[in-house]
């Protein structure tokens, strides 16, 4: 009899650890939460990464790979991919309704959270960051695997786009002439200054420096912690506030081609709870459209080189 009870104890137990363990509230999800749910049916994990090869050098196991330049963008079209495209791949990475997915990637989950805004975009469900991304996974010393993932089909089905969740540079525009709406250039203060029209290295730029009239400057590397993670949301709650945004009025997140102003965007709509729209035309579009109004505080000129 008391084997028994010990065994149903166990049993319970097991059932109540197991059933914990699928249960993820919130945007973000942990690296032992992901750990514990490798293998969780329910559970589609999904690497979106800046650097070509490092999904095939090593990956969380089970997990899909999206690449960023041919995956999530329409490659004519400066666009993001269509609803028919993104839907063939989510459901070719194994993705049904209802499915958690988790995105992650390198350089602190910068296009892992561009793709979670594209997934916004269109509608899904359950979509999630993981914490730290592949920093944090790798600096813990978390299992990876070199073996492509085995998935059966899936069958997720996505909505039309909304358009409230993508700023144009019409709305920018508007938003810089009225003050209606806080605009937030998450670039380095150097880029915002017009110091520099891109970072080192960097082949896509623009033809003007400086920034969006009216916009506030906060680099997206002020809402992280050293190992990756985002900061805790009084912390985040009292960065924007300090640069004057606090969720009283829309806000408009962009950067240079859209990705770090993905990685702002999901803090202060999904974390903080605000309303905001990401402008991925960014200044690639807006630095080199005619007409347009830019704060150029350094007075830099470029000259082609």
């Amino acid at each position: 009899m008391k084997t028994f009870s010990r065994l149903a104890a166990l049993a319970s137990a097991l059932i109540v650890s197991v059933s914990s363990a699928i249960a993820a509230e919130g945007p973000l999800v942990t690296t032992e939460w992901l750990e514990a749910n490798l293998k969780t049916d329910k559970v589609r994990i999904i690497e979106v990464s800046v650097n070509p090869g490092v999904y095939e050098r090593g990956h969380i196991p089970g997990a899909a790979n999206l690449v960023w330049h041919t995956d999530l963008v329409d490659t004519v079209r400066r666009d993001i991919a269509s609803k028919d495209k993104l839907e063939g791949l989510l459901r070719k990475a194994g993705v049904n309704g209802g499915d958690t997915i988790v995105l992650y990637g390198d350089t602190n989950n910068w296009f892992a959270a561009w793709g979670a805004w594209v997934l916004d975009v269109y509608g899904a469900e359950n979509v999630k960051l993981l914490d730290g991304g592949r920093k944090l996974w790798e600096a813990e010393g978390r299992q990876l695997s070199v073996s492509p993932s085995a998935l059966a089909a899936g069958s997720i089905t996505l909505k039309d786009a909304n358009p409230a969740l993508r700023a144009s540079i019409g709305d920018v525009v508007a938003a810089s002439t009225s003050g209606s709406q806080a605009i937030v250039d998450i670039r380095s203060a150097d880029e915002y200054s017009g110091k520099v029209i891109a970072p080192e290295g960097f082949k896509e730029t623009a033809v003007r420096a400086g920034h969006v009239t009216g916009a506030v400057n906060v680099p997206w590397g002020k809402a992280v912690q050293a190992d990756g993670r985002f900061k805790p949301v009084e912390e985040l709650r009292a960065l924007y506030k300090e640069a004057g945004v606090d969720g009283s009025k829309p806000v408009i997140t962009y950067c240079r081609i859209g990705e770090r102003s993905s990685h702002t965007w999901f803090a202060l709509s999904k974390l903080l709870g605000y309303e905001v729209r990401n402008y991925d035309g960014s200044w690639t579009e807006y630095g080199n459209a005619v007409g347009v109004p830019v704060t150029n505080l350094a007075g830099t000129v470029w000259t082609g080189q």
